[in-house]
């Protein structure tokens, strides 16, 4: 069995809460499912963005959560404070972008197989932090900081993070690195790899899957593995997803693996979200990683079952029904 240390129970008070730090957008969905952009008459809209769909997670779940971010003056970035508000998500620290940077904008294909996603992402609004906002931060009240790896993409967005971490690991305040590695937000895997580095050593908790790993260990999928391994001796909290193949955790020398919850796929995205999302929300309550990370596979079935991102995330009540009957189902 893998514990990890009392900073997961010292901040239970109701009114502290989740950071994540990175990309929040406006998701359109062609209508009805199955149709592909290019023959789209209608869309629904969303959230989106890593970040986002992990603070409505979190909240959704049952726990309180907040953005680091920023998003552009115009309606797209208004539609993005109203929704995230809506959702319950605290905005506090999310600026307002001036200039030509725009919040993201992608349209995505509600399709179990080789669903097209395009993405409009030049001059990233949420890249361009606030750094009062960030100076204003309490971390006395904050469980933990969730980074995304896009956060970390261009300057001065990686400096101003880097900085929050080290503070935060000065005051003891968790920081979880989601490696979230998507080639289209970096100039090149190398500088991918550089800014990564920077930020591992500040990191208590680091997820990534297969691709991830080998990407920051910059020399394929086994030394990815034996990078993993490296930080868990290091005493960083590993947790290697390993697609339907389920999920692998590690730290120091003891390890535990989990499987997935098989469902009809509706759609492959959000599933990294919805995972990490519930699986800090359990991990707060009673520091069994296990259950917690059973709960975050759980959970990313339920989303990839349904249509959507953010609006698919389950409510705690909807994740044990779901749990509930697969147990049903068990001999």
């Amino acid at each position: 069995m893998i514990y990890l240390d009392d900073r997961w129970h010292k901040s239970l008070n109701e009114n502290d809460y989740f950071l994540a730090v990175g990309r929040v957008g406006m998701d359109l969905y062609p209508l009805p499912d199955g149709t592909k952009i290019e023959q789209a008459e209608q869309f629904q809209t969303d959230i989106g963005g890593s970040a986002g769909n992990i603070a409505v997670a979190i909240v959704k779940a049952g726990q309180k959560a907040g953005l680091l971010s920023s998003v552009s003056n115009d309606a797209v970035g208004q539609f993005v404070r109203h929704k995230m508000t809506d959702y319950g998500v605290d905005m506090t620290a999310v600026g307002t972008a001036t200039g030509t940077a725009r919040t993201s904008l992608a349209l995505a294909e509600t399709r179990a197989s080789s669903p097209e996603v395009v993405i409009y992402r030049n001059g990233a609004a949420d890249l361009y932090l606030d750094a009062a906002l960030i100076k204003g931060l309490d971390l006395s009240v904050i469980k933990s900081i969730i980074l995304t790896g896009t956060a970390l993409s261009y300057e001065p967005a990686l400096a101003q993070i880097r900085a929050l971490c080290k503070i935060a690991r000065a005051q003891t305040c968790p920081v979880i690195l989601d490696v979230d590695y998507r080639p289209s937000a970096w100039q090149d895997e190398e500088i991918a790899r550089n800014a990564l580095h920077q930020i591992l050593p500040l990191c208590d908790i680091i997820i990534g899957n297969d691709d991830e790993f080998a990407v920051m260990s910059g020399d394929g999928i086994d030394a990815g593995y034996a990078l993993a391994q490296k930080l868990a001796q290091d005493g960083h909290l590993i947790i290697y997803k390993k697609g339907e193949k389920g999920c692998e955790a590690f730290l120091h020398t003891d390890s535990l693996s989990v499987g997935i919850f098989p469902v009809e796929i509706k759609k492959p995205f959000g599933a990294g979200d919805a995972f990490l999302g519930n699986l800090l929300a359990a991990l707060v309550k009673d520091n069994n990683l296990e259950k917690a990370i059973t709960r975050g596979a759980a959970a990313a079935a339920y989303v990839v079952s349904r249509s959507g991102c953010a609006s698919a995330m389950p409510t705690s009540k909807q994740l044990d029904d779901f749990i509930h009957s697969f147990n049903k189902k068990a001999p």
